[in-house]
């Protein structure tokens, strides 16, 4: 089964990290490290903007997303069909690129959302890669990001890149928000 919905994949995620069969079954990253795998394979041709495109994914985005005290993420490529109650390592909502000064595109994160339509913002957060989905109230939904192309000092699971730039016409300063419960 490719997709699952929000709570087998929370299960799955959990009882990846109980394996007793894994050498590194002592070591709690490993089982993420592996699922990491998963989505640097299942991304892999996404370096090639167009091979994104076939898949689903559009080929322009007009605003790339920034925090002034942060860094960015980049552009938000959305794959509207993936988008629904369901988290599948193999296949992201969100692919983030990075628009380089050759006008060619980097590859650096994906991004997996679930809408508040699908999974109400009262919820349990769905987990995903050993992480608990984060809320996103502007948008209405939860959200994780993985840089998983561009090591990042501020981790993986980062909201933001402090390296990732942004060209100064296509900056929309976003600014993340949770309110209170």
């Amino acid at each position: 089964m490719r997709r699952l919905p929000v709570c087998f994949a929370a299960l799955a995620a959990l009882l990846a990290g109980c394996s007793s069969t894994d050498d590194n079954a002592d070591d709690p990253g490993s089982a993420v490290e592996a699922q990491l795998d998963v989505v640097r394979s299942a991304t892999h041709a996404f370096h090639n903007l167009e091979a994104a495109v076939a898949a689903g994914y559009p080929r322009s985005v007009e605003q790339c997303l920034v925090h002034e005290q942060h860094g960015a993420m980049g552009y938000h490529h959305v794959n509207a069909a993936y988008v629904d109650e369901t988290l599948d390592l193999e296949r992201p909502e969100i692919l983030l690129y990075e628009r380089l000064s050759d006008g060619s595109y980097r590859l650096n994160a994906v991004e997996f959302i679930v809408p508040y339509a699908f999974l109400p913002r009262d919820a349990e957060p769905p987990v995903l890669l050993g992480q608990r989905l984060r809320r996103e109230d502007n948008l209405q939904l939860w959200y994780l990001h993985a840089w998983i192309w561009r090591d990042n000092p501020d981790g993986v699971f980062a909201d933001f890149h402090p390296d990732v730039q942004c060209p100064p016409e296509d900056r929309q300063v976003f600014m993340p928000r949770t309110d209170p419960t």
